[in-house]
């Protein structure tokens, strides 16, 4: 094989190679261009949290011990949080819990281990916290 015959089949592989090249590149940009339509975070899921009390866990009328009990969490129960607000401590904890399960009730956040952030009331449209409950005024924070 002379020296000219060698350059024009190497030549060749080149230009296959460069085409292949390309056309891996051009799909490259392609299906990168894709990922970030199809990556895109679908709608957040709510906060929720697990009661971690072994005996269970009282639901409060409003965020204080001193509130009426108005139900009852058992240990490991999954509740849905609207959002937060510092008040009474509780074991050196003075996060409390609104709940959204059925009526507006309050948990101690000393016994709840929540999925994510949860909003403080202040920041959560007044609207969709429960028209009814007044435990705004009784929280501080």
């Amino acid at each position: 094989m002379s020296t000219t015959e060698f350059l024009a089949v190497r030549g060749r592989k080149l230009a296959a190679g460069a085409g292949a090249l390309t056309t891996a590149l051009a799909l490259g940009a392609t299906l990168s261009a894709m990922t970030p339509a199809q990556a895109a975070p679908g709608p957040t899921a709510k906060p929720y949290g697990v009661i971690t009390a072994k005996m269970g866990l009282s639901e409060r009328q409003y965020p204080s011990t001193d509130a009426s009990v108005k139900g009852y969490l058992r240990h490991r129960a999954q509740v849905n949080l609207v959002c937060k607000v510092r008040t009474q401590p509780v074991g050196g904890n003075s996060v409390w819990y609104l709940t959204g399960e059925g009526r507006a009730t309050w948990v101690a956040a000393k016994y709840v281990t929540n999925n994510g952030s949860v909003k403080y009331c202040k920041e959560v449209q007044r609207g969709r916290i429960a028209p009814h409950n007044n435990a705004a005024k009784h929280a501080v924070g």
